[in-house]
């Protein structure tokens, strides 16, 4: 594990929504969208898109859209726990969002993964193109 990079301070996850921030592929230095989201337990990090199609992001710069305690993909419906990531109801029902180590130290959300390092808080420098992975398009254009 790593020592944490500091991403935020625990108290600017929203209640009901969540706080998008961008991360770096450790290998490839290939930017991608994530997620920090309020449990019961804390704050947890979820890379930001749904299992049943990954170039639709679950916050799409206005927080994603969570309802006791699963956050709803305004796409397709599925849910996930924002505990676990386990998709609930949907068409990936029974798969997981990919996960970020974070914990929160003296009111601090660090990351502390291995495979990605903090880039900054906001959306991915990506400009949405067909070899985006995160696009919201299906299609090669």
């Amino acid at each position: 594990m790593t020592d944490g990079e500091r991403i935020t301070d625990a108290d600017s996850v929203p209640e009901g929504g969540s706080l998008l921030f961008t991360v770096r592929d450790r290998k490839g230095g290939q930017q991608r969208e994530a997620i920090l989201v309020r449990t019961d337990g804390g704050v947890e990090g979820w890379l930001n898109y749904c299992q049943h199609w990954p170039g639709v992001s679950l916050d799409r710069g206005d927080g994603a859209d969570i309802r006791n305690g699963l956050i709803l993909c305004r796409q397709h419906g599925a849910t996930f726990e924002c505990d676990s990531g386990r998709c609930t109801a949907g068409p990936c029902e029974g798969d997981a969002l990919d996960a970020l180590d974070v914990r929160t130290v003296d009111g601090d959300v660090l990351l502390d993964d291995d495979a990605y390092t903090f880039d900054h808080l906001g959306g991915s420098d990506h400009d949405g193109g067909a070899e985006d992975p995160t696009s919201d398009s299906p299609f090669d254009f």
